[in-house]
This record gives structure tokens, C-alpha cells and sequence, in this order.
């Protein structure tokens, strides 16, 4: 999803034409949906609904939040892995190009010598050479080059980390069994687990909207750069993961379950994660004009998100 999002986000810039700092930043608002606290805001609410299309209530918010929790976690990891590097990238050729370059900012972006030029560039195909390649070679040299920009230390953020710790003990059953569970011994762990979580939810929404806020005073984003994204992120995305999924469930790759089936429909038609926000912020690249994109997006979100919402009910059901 993230790669095929990114290639959406490529015709976006090649059609907007916005300053080269903002490429990484349209690249990574196209690429990664909020599948943090918004998927688990709306599960629970759809399952106390009366009348919920999911069945019993407590039998949806436990499978619900299961399958919610697992597409954070993935989605945590591609997040500071994939879209982080992409702007890093993307905002060390901006710095390069302005020849503007604080001591932060190189302490954060690793500029390295020919590298491509801007940050979609990583994921087409090198075209500066006429003569034939083989197609291996050319996948060989794509993640040469990736695997040579790309900050290994990402991958250890305390998001990440708290996803292969999940997955860890959600996988390996002694672990399991000794801190899941009524009766676990390491039953207080869950529990203070859980409440952290909880508490941490309504505090990332106060933040979101404290970000928005910052959108209000308006910048000189390019008008048609955030159309752009909206329609990436709520017309083309939502259609194609319909596409997908519908066919995955043909094909038997997806469970006959229309609780697992919505939340893997709802990832298509999310707004733009949060944590680009704090990626524009650490590079010091895009910072306000990212303000105004998740404003717009987010207000949007309100009015696409319950309709698409509507229809995959529709669907599943």
C-alpha cells in the first residue's frame, strides 16, 4: 500500500510542480494513513453502537481492537522506516539546493553524495542510462541506492520498538501466557499496559488538534499540491483498496470476517499519519505548510471517512 501510494504521490508532484521541499512531505502524506488513534477510536464506537453490523459488542471491541492494534503496529514500523528516510531524503536535497544547512539539521539528515535528485526518484527506476540493464540489475541498484541513504537508527523509535515488543509477546506463547490473561501471572503488566494506552489516546487527540491549529494562520502552500493529496488519500486510495481486498477475499487470502475486512478497508481511506508532522518538524523542512495539508485533510476526513465508512459496511455485510 505504501509503495503504490507513493507512486499516486509521484503524479501528484509531477502534475502540481511544488517546491522541491515539499515533495518529501506530499510523498509521506499520500504514503502513510493515520493507523494509530483514529482506527481506535472508531472501532469501539461502531461496536457499542446499537444495532452494530459486527455482532456482540464485547466479542467486536476484543477482535476489533486486535486486528486495529496489529495494523498500528505494522504501520508504525513501515512509518520510521519507509516515509521517514523518503523525507529525510528529500529534505537533505532542499537544504542542498537553498545551501542552507543548520547544525540541527545536519546532526538529523545524512547527506550523501550521489543520491538521486529528488526523493520519488528512489522508487522509479534509474533512467540515466539509455543502454538495456537487465531487470535484476535494476532491482539490485534501486536498493543499492535506498539501503546506502537510509538511517538504521529510525528503526529503533520507541514506536517501533513498542511493536516488535508486542509482537514478541503476542507471538512467542510462554511469554503470552505469562502476561496475558486473567489468571497470567505478569497480569499487572497487561493492565498498566492498558491503561497508558487508554490515557495516551484522548492526549494524541488534543495534540492533533493543537497541529491543526497551526494551520490556521495559512502559508503559501500550493492550493493544488493539497488537492491532491485529498484526492489521493480519499478517492483513488479507498477505490483501489476496495479493488484489493475485494479480490483478496475472492481469491480466499483474506478470513471470511466482515469486522476483519472493514478494518482493512478503513486503512484505505484514513488521513494522513500524524507523525509527519514531527518528521517536517525535526528536519525543519515544510513544518507550516504541513499544518495547512493535515488541516485540510483532517477536516475533510470528518465528511470522507463517514461515507466511506457507510459503504464498506455496505460491503462486508
Amino acid at each position: 500500500m505504501f509503495l503504490v501510494c507513493s507512486a499516486l504521490a509521484w503524479i501528484v508532484i509531477k502534475i502540481t510542480r511544488p517546491p522541491k521541499h515539499l515533495e518529501g512531505l506530499i510523498l509521506g502524506c499520500c504514503s502513510a494513513g493515520n493507523l494509530g488513534n483514529l482506527p481506535i477510536i472508531i472501532i469501539p464506537a461502531i461496536c457499542k453502537e446499537k444495532g452494530s453490523p459486527f455482532g456482540d459488542p464485547k466479542t467486536c471491541h476484543k477482535y476489533g481492537m486486535a486486528y486495529v492494534s496489529l495494523s498500528m503496529a505494522i504501520g508504525a514500523v513501515l512509518l520510521w522506516t519507509y516515509v521517514y528516510n523518503i523525507m529525510r531524503i528529500s529534505s537533505s536535497r532542499a537544504m542542498m539546493t537553498s545551501g542552507v544547512i543548520s547544525e540541527s539539521q545536519q546532526n538529523n539528515i545524512a547527506v550523501v553524495k550521489d543520491t538521486p535528485n529528488d526523493a520519488y526518484t528512489l522508487l522509479l527506476p534509474n533512467t540515466e542510462y539509455e543502454e538495456k540493464v537487465w531487470f535484476s540489475d535494476k532491482i539490485k541498484r534501486s536498493l543499492w541506492k535506498i539501503s546506502r541513504n537510509l538511517n538504521f537508527k529510525t528503526i529503533f523509535a520507541p514506536s517501533t520498538i513498542g511493536a516488535i515488543i508486542g509482537f514478541c509477546i503476542g507471538v512467542i506463547n510462554p511469554i503470552r501466557k505469562l502476561m496475558v490473561g486473567n489468571d497470567a501471572p505478569l497480569h499487572v503488566v497487561e493492565d498498566s499496559a492498558s491503561m497508558l494506552g487508554e490515557a495516551a489516546i484522548p492526549t494524541v487527540t488534543l495534540i492533533l488538534g493543537a497541529n491543526l491549529l497551526k494551520g490556521l494562520k495559512g502559508t503559501s502552500t500550493p492550493v493544488w499540491s493539497i488537492v491532491g493529496i485529498i484526492a489521493v488519500r480519499y478517492i483513488f486510495l479507498p477505490i483501489l483498496g476496495v479493488i484489493v481486498v475485494q479480490g483478496a477475499i475472492k481469491l480466499g487470502l483474506v478470513q471470511a470476517d466482515p469486522l476483519y475486512q472493514f478494518v482493512l478497508l478503513l486503512q484505505y481511506a484514513l488521513p494522513p499519519a500524524m507523525n509527519i508532522g514531527t518528521m517536517a518538524q525535526l528536519f525543519g523542512s515544510g513544518e507550516s505548510e504541513c499544518s495547512v495539508i493535515m488541516l485540510w485533510s483532517y477536516a475533510m476526513a470528518s465528511i470522507a471517512v463517514t461515507l466511506w465508512s457507510t459503504l464498506f459496511m455496505w460491503l462486508v455485510i
